[in-house]
């Protein structure tokens, strides 16, 4: 019989369930089970209801047995940043902040007050977000939160812990905390012992393949079989990269909630042009580092459609129906997340509060940030680069493909849609020695999905 994965793909606005095998060295994939998410507003706070998180991941675990399925192994990838803390008895302190709750303004100054960013970034090669996790734990060092955590895992690390027991930190989602040092590619103890956390928070990290363990007595009972939980890159954007069918070094941008634009490389670049652009460099396997920025991405666009009640096709009819005329900087913090994005953007760009306006000022606008963030791979890492693959979600958005081909001056080819999925299911067949590695992986997706250049 065939082995059978799991892949569990948990982004900041749903879940899926993805059930993949292979056949005949094609990759085949089948939905099992998809749920809503999102944050909650809670005491004044953005939080993540992490009781809900974890039934939904064994709803679709059951989900996946009901239609015929039994996976022999299994892997969860999230966002990065954010996190949950455990008592001495290893259950959860409080519940897991939002990387989008306002609490870290002060608590990044604090900690800029100890370790500047400059230094932050030499020793690990992580662009500012004011949400990353070395923040958000000095905001629960100043509220008390902190006070009597045992253990500190990442969010999929978490879930991992729910189905197994087993406690384990992955390492790329470790990267993206800012505490990772870029050379040894473990903890940082000077920036841990400076910023007055307790080094015991901080476990060996383990890297994507690795054996987690079998699922728990009762969470098999409740889902009807056993299975072995691997770590896959548990960061959603190294799963997606692990899947884009590119050489290495070629440029990607993974398309959805965030648009994340860069290269692989085998070094971590922290010099001062890499840092004054707001580049990072986000571990890979085989402590390989994805050279990348963060742009806002397709955030504004569901933000509008929320507001609006519309659905994406009709948006993106509004926008062709417009010509380009305003631009906003789309990595403002102003759009992190304001009480309206209509309203913000009109205010950013002095555009019309009308709907089609702001729609067709959003696209116009990820368009130039793709192409200041190309101009800036370029000239950072003196390469230049005739194409860049679009992968994701955002990738079938055909509006946005074009705009980016016109604005980059560059090729531009999308696929596969569900690159998180299959670089994690990827990631745990490398893991349970199906397939070689990602050279061969990518040679499998290109001959199993749609791959398209955009014709402008």
């Amino acid at each position: 019989m065939k082995k059978c994965y799991l892949a569990i793909d948990i982004g900041a606005s749903s879940g899926r369930h993805i059930v993949g095998w292979l056949d005949g060295g094609t990759l085949k994939l089948e939905e099992v089970y998809r749920f809503a998410n999102g944050a909650e507003q809670r005491g004044g706070h953005l939080m993540w209801n992490a009781a809900r998180l974890e039934r939904e991941v064994v709803n679709g675990l059951r989900s996946a047995a009901e239609q015929g399925y039994k996976p022999d192994y299994i892997g969860i990838d999230t966002w990065a940043v954010d996190y949950a803390l455990l008592d001495g008895r290893g259950r959860i302190i409080g519940d897991i902040f939002s990387y989008r709750d306002g609490r870290t303004q002060r608590a990044a100054e604090r900690v800029h007050e100890v370790l500047p960013f400059a230094k932050l970034y030499e020793r690990t090669g992580i662009q500012y977000q004011p949400f990353n996790t070395v923040y958000q734990l000095y905001a629960d060092k100043l509220s008390g939160k902190l006070e009597g955590a045992a253990d500190f895992l990442m969010l999929p690390d978490y879930l991992n812990y729910c189905l197994t027991g087993v406690r384990r930190q992955e390492y790329t989602n470790a990267t993206s905390t800012g505490m990772v040092n870029a050379k040894t590619h473990e903890w940082d103890d000077e920036i841990v012992a400076a910023l007055g956390y307790d080094r015991k928070l901080f476990r060996p990290l383990s890297q994507p393949g690795t054996v987690v363990g079998g699922l728990k007595a009762d969470i098999a009972k409740k889902v009807g079989y056993n299975a072995t939980v691997l770590l896959p890159a548990t960061h959603d954007t190294a799963s997606a990269v692990l899947a884009a069918p590119v050489a290495f070094g070629e440029p990607y941008i993974s398309s959805g909630t965030w648009s994340l634009l860069g290269v692989e490389q085998t070094f971590a670049r922290t010099d001062e042009g890499s840092r004054a652009a707001n580049y990072s460099n986000e571990g890979s396997i085989r402590h390989t580092f994805r050279y990348q920025k963060n742009i806002m991405g397709l955030w504004m666009l569901q933000s509008v459609r929320k507001e609006l009640g519309t659905t994406f096709p009709e948006m993106i009819e509004m926008a062709r129906g417009k010509q380009k005329k305003y631009v906003v900087d789309v990595n403002d913090e102003r759009f992190l997340s304001p009480v309206s994005m209509m309203a913000e953007v009109c205010a950013a760009s002095g555009c019309a509060p009308d709907a089609a306006e702001v729609v067709r000022t959003i696209y116009d606008s990820l368009a130039l940030s793709y192409k200041q963030a190309v101009d800036e791979l370029e000239a950072n890492t003196g390469a230049s680069f005739g194409s860049i693959h679009i992968i994701g979600g955002g990738s079938r958005d055909g509006l946005l493909n074009g705009l980016t081909a016109e604005a980059t001056g560059k090729r531009v080819v999308t696929g596969p849609v569900e690159a998180t999925a299959i670089g994690n299911m990827i990631m745990q067949m490398i893991g349970a020695g199906e397939i070689e590695d990602v050279a061969a992986a990518r040679d499998i997706i290109r001959n199993s999905f749609d791959i398209q250049e955009v014709q402008i």
